[in-house]
């Protein structure tokens, strides 16, 4: 392996005064140096266990032992044949398979640093992300490439585009298929065994402004969300078996599902599609134990989850979306099971509030998982009483380090990861989420930046200014809803309306695109000329309910 080092990412941290407080997780003493992915894969095929069931689909089952295999021909092909060299960014692109699991393991195995993102981003989307990161390789599963091909001419960093099949038995046999690549030369690279801090993930989201925010993350982050959360609310053995519909792009899903079942011998169902029915399928075939999803997808199981087996199941997880108490109630009454809620973030990489079992109180958010603390503070940045609403905050083993962003200072203060939410903490407590404390839209578990839709929407002619805002839908959370001002060349209608939707979902991901749409005469603004959204609101009927 080449001794030369990528230092981009190093060099675009927060200094040390703009981090947050770090704790250690209880009763851990992670090595200095060391390499994630040995402790995930490797010290379980040298224990004895590499004969177990690591990751499946429904078409594709591998042990830890053909698991570390696929991991280390990966790394391979990644480091001799195409490059790269440690501290390279490589984006990842693909549906959730065991396949793109390897492929995150590989990338960090050889030092690189993973960069995924989510299948249904177009090209403008990508650029941004290519561009913040300075992103140097790729990895995009082959049905999804025409996105990405977009982005080679305006991302000169990525020099490298290469592609793999969900089912890897299915190589193509060109230069650009990392499983014919991986086939060239069997020599195991040796993994790459940074310091415990060093960065080996960036996860990017959109925040309040619609401007990538890359989190960096590194090789003991990724063992204390296992350590924490984990550990201490699901208490998982090698015996179970994860499964679930967040994609491994999201932090939620990467944790749920691939994480936390190899750092304790488990395995992993993965779906390439994971819609509530698709998911009840899979979990009546092939009995997973714990399942990951959203309370959207809670709330859409209930018409149908009677028709399918799903007794295997011991835990059910909600975060990504508040988890209503009427969702809570209604699956419980259904299945018997009570679903475990929580809250993450990107920032801080996975759930740093939750209960299970017994200690779960309805409606609450839940407890601080052991390892964690949390606090309510006011705009000032005190610690308020109990019962009294105000900004969440948090410290733990993990928190925020954008790459290269002054938003740093506007996340961590005072040493607390500020997350934007807006929670009271009972005397039990117990923390009780409000909202946001900014305009971000969770719908159906995805953040939804309004900016970025009305950037879309403003794209088309026949729009001349627009807002969009969140409204309460018992399917999904909240619905994107759009004011829009037509230019004085259009007229409103039912066409231009589905016309203006169809726009959107071709410039940006389809689920940010607008399900309703208002035309309106003006746009109620400030005297500074900024659209005055609280106004937008008060005119929803639903607002009121």
């Amino acid at each position: 392996m080449s001794k030369r080092i990528d230092t981009f990412v190093r060099d675009h941290m927060p200094d040390q005064f703009s981090l947050p407080e770090r704790l250690e997780v209880p009763g851990h003493a992670y090595p200095a140096r060391f390499n994630v992915t040995e402790i995930l894969v490797d010290d379980w095929v040298a224990a004895g266990e590499g004969h177990r069931l690591a990751l499946r689909s429904l078409t594709t089952m591998w042990t830890y032992e053909e698991l570390q295999s696929r991991v280390s021909r990966y790394a391979t092909a990644l480091v001799k044949r195409l490059g790269l060299v440690p501290g390279n960014r490589v984006l990842l692109r693909g549906r959730n398979s065991p396949a793109l699991a390897a492929l995150h393991l590989a990338v960090i195995r050889a030092g690189g640093i993973v960069v995924s993102t989510m299948p249904m981003l177009r090209a403008g989307e990508l650029q941004s992300i290519i561009k913040k990161a300075q992103i140097s390789h790729a990895v995009c599963e082959r049905e999804m490439l025409r996105e990405l091909d977009r982005c080679r001419r305006p991302c000169p960093t990525l020099r490298s585009i290469a592609t793999y099949s969900v089912r890897p038995e299915q190589v193509a046999h060109d230069a650009s298929d990392i499983d014919f690549l991986a086939r060239l030369d069997s020599t195991p690279v040796v993994p790459f065994r940074a310091s415990a801090d060093s960065p080996c993930l960036i996860a990017f989201t959109s925040g309040t402004t619609g401007v990538p925010k890359g989190a960096v993350h590194s090789h003991r982050d990724l063992l204390a969300i296992c350590d924490t959360f984990s550990a201490k609310i699901l208490n998982p053995t090698p015996f179970d078996t994860f499964c679930g519909s967040p994609p491994l792009a999201f932090t939620y899903g990467l944790g749920g599902l691939l994480l936390f079942p190899l750092r304790v011998g488990a395995s992993a169902l993965l779906l390439e599609d994971g819609r509530p029915e698709q998911l009840l399928a899979a979990i009546e075939k092939c009995r997973p134990t714990i399942c990951f999803t959203s309370a959207t997808a809670y709330r859409m199981m209930l018409p149908i989850v009677e028709q399918f087996d799903i007794g295997a199941l011991r835990a059910c997880v909600s975060a990504g979306e508040t988890l209503p108490k009427s969702t809570f109630d209604a699956f419980r009454n259904a299945t018997g099971q009570r679903i475990i809620d929580g809250i993450g973030s990107t920032e801080m990489l996975h759930i740093f509030i939750s209960a299970a079992g017994d200690d779960i109180r309805p409606g609450a958010t839940g407890k601080v998982v052991p390892g964690f603390e949390a606090t309510v503070l006011d705009e000032a940045g005190n610690e308020l009483p109990d019962n009294t609403v105000g900004w969440l905050a948090v410290r733990g083993p993990t928190g925020c380090r954008y790459l290269d962003d002054a938003r740093q200072s506007e996340y961590v203060r005072n040493g607390w990861n500020v997350t934007g939410d807006a929670y009271y903490r009972d005397p039990d407590g117990y923390f009780w989420y409000q909202g946001r404390m900014d305009d971000l839209i969770v719908s159906s578990g995805y953040k939804v930046v309004p900016t970025e839709v009305e950037a879309a929407l403003l794209s088309h002619a026949a729009v001349a200014e627009c807002a969009v805002i969140g409204v309460p839908c018992a399917r999904r959370g909240y619905s994107v809803k759009a004011f829009v001002v037509l230019a004085e060349s259009a007229q409103g209608s039912v066409g231009l309306e589905s016309e203006l939707c169809k726009h959107a979902k071709a410039v940006i991901a389809p689920y940010k695109a607008p399900r309703e749409i208002t035309f309106v005469p003006s746009l109620p603004k400030t005297p500074t000329g900024k659209v005055k959204r609280f106004a937008l609101r008060q005119m929803e009927p639903s607002y009121a309910l």
